[in-house]
């Protein structure tokens, strides 16, 4: 049997947006052994999908850690025929040089196999990125990202909501809009609950919204990456930061308005989906609760 591996670390975003590549190399390999290699945060979530027959956590350890060195290599040295690196990070592109002997590699990484010669890769949307890079190896059909293969769980919900999701990573405060208790206040006066997303970690960002409109719900620690699909495939809307659960809610068919600023572009990175909207400024700061209200209530008529 063939060993295929497909390293792909994260954040969030990208996992989701990595969807289409996961399902294309199982097309393209239907008979082998596919192996995932990621981050503990999404062991759970490649392990659900129907693309892998195996999960393997990178622990992205230093390199004088030579327990969770020798674990890497062992991981990487199982017989791999061919190796997807869907990361391409610097460190995974060295991964290419702990297999021994060398395997078919796919990536960026000097000396492999199926290289992606596209000079504009930086340059282009992850999807597109990706779609190059898998052509480069013989793959020509990359379908859309999709996680249709996510079962509805039974998380409860009102008849007609939106979700909001003020939170985001926190070393990187630019990414974050701050006032969302206003646009939280005219979801309700059109009858439109707000259930707000996050993790503990965004707990400081929420609290805002429900001090000001007490019909809002929190969800704050409370959901799942499948609870987050379910609740966006039942949304009248959501909006959001450039930040992992908009990628969920989009790609699993919300209507999407997603708010950047400079740090960092949507031509990279955006979500994806059939209905989704960006709202750009230098600074999120200078973002106006008017604005993003009226954005948000077109894309919910359009």
């Amino acid at each position: 049997m063939n060993r295929i591996l497909v390293i792909k670390h994260g954040a969030l975003g990208d996992i989701v947006q990595a969807t289409g590549p996961f399902a294309a190399i199982r097309q393209y390999h239907p008979g082998a052994e596919i192996t995932a290699l990621t981050t503990k945060p999404f062991a759970g979530l490649l392990a659900d999908t129907p693309w892998f027959d195996r999960v393997e956590v990178d622990a992205r350890a230093p390199w004088w850690r030579i327990g969770q060195q020798i674990e890497l290599m062992r991981v990487l040295n199982r017989g791999f025929q061919r190796v997807y690196d869907l990361q391409t990070s610097r460190r995974s592109s060295g991964y290419h040089r702990l297999i021994w002997p060398h395997t078919e590699w796919s990536g960026i990484g000097a000396g492999c196999s199926h290289p992606d010669p596209d000079p504009d890769r930086d340059r282009r949307h992850t999807v597109d990125r990706q779609r190059g890079q898998l052509a480069a190896a013989g793959i020509a059909n990359v379908p859309d990202p999709s996680l249709d293969w996510i079962a509805d769980t039974a998380i409860a919900a009102p008849d007609r909501f939106a979700l909001l999701v003020p939170g985001g990573s926190a070393h990187r405060p630019a990414k974050r809009w701050s006032h969302y208790s206003a646009l939280a206040e005219a979801l309700v006066a059109a009858d439109i609950v707000p259930l707000v997303l996050g993790t503990a970690a965004d707990q400081a960002a929420v609290d805002p919204i429900l001090a000001a409109v007490p019909r809002a719900i929190s969800l704050v620690g409370q959901t799942k990456f499948a609870d987050i699909v379910t609740l966006a495939r039942r949304a009248v809307l959501a909006v959001g930061n450039d930040t992992g659960p908009m990628h969920l809610a989009a790609v699993a068919g919300a209507p999407s308005l997603v708010l950047f600023s400079s740090a960092s572009d949507p031509a990279l990175c955006r979500p994806v989906g059939q209905r989704v909207a960006i709202l750009q400024v230098p600074d999120l700061v200078a973002l106006a609760p008017q604005t993003v209200t009226e954005s948000a209530f077109q894309l919910l008529a359009a």
